[in-house]
């Protein structure tokens, strides 16, 4: 028999003072039964890092064809397309071609090195893709705040991230390994 997906509500305080974004958000988030804390955490942080009025968490796992958040414009336009782990190059290639701004947050260490490394060359036509890299000992400390009712603070200020959970605290500071022009 299936497992059915575990629901997480989360009140996420965005505090962004790079981009002057400050407002909170009441997100129900479905965990797919496959999905670790961990990759909900760096879905949440990565909801945070790219907080705006428009912007959705997606059905992410359970569906093939949907990045883990994007945002639409009025008109049912692809704005951005935000992607988790390490997909592979065909799949960064279709994003950018549907998405005006696509990005990747990849995490996983040595692995999501190796990852960067196979994939960079194929990447540099596309002036839409961005690539994040979190390190792996930040994602893992996040995976430590997950719990099924979240209240979590985000702040952001010089590309640094700060994220605060009852009474934990982690320091996320994203690499970036390539730039969307």
């Amino acid at each position: 028999m299936a497992q059915n997906s575990t629901i997480y509500k989360v009140e996420l305080s965005v505090s962004d003072m790079d981009r002057h974004y400050y407002e909170v958000h009441k997100l129900t988030v479905a965990k797919h039964p496959s999905e670790t804390d961990e990759r909900l955490m760096v879905r949440l942080l990565a909801f945070a890092l790219n907080a705006g009025e428009h912007l959705e968490l997606t059905k992410g796992l359970s569906t093939d064809d949907e990045p883990d958040i994007w945002q639409k414009s009025l008109s049912g336009e692809l704005e951005l397309w935000v992607a988790l782990g390490l997909p592979s190059e065909k799949v960064v290639r279709q994003s950018c071609g549907k998405a005006g701004k696509v990005v990747v947050y990849a995490y996983g260490g040595r692995t999501a090195e190796l990852w960067w490394d196979k994939i960079k060359g194929g990447t540099t036509r596309f002036d839409n893709l961005q690539v994040m890299n979190l390190p792996e000992a930040t994602t893992r400390d996040l995976a430590e705040m997950a719990s099924r009712s979240m209240k979590l603070q985000v702040n952001i200020q010089d590309g640094d991230v700060m994220v605060s959970a009852e009474d934990r605290i982690a320091y996320v500071t994203p690499v970036k390994w390539k730039e969307a022009s």
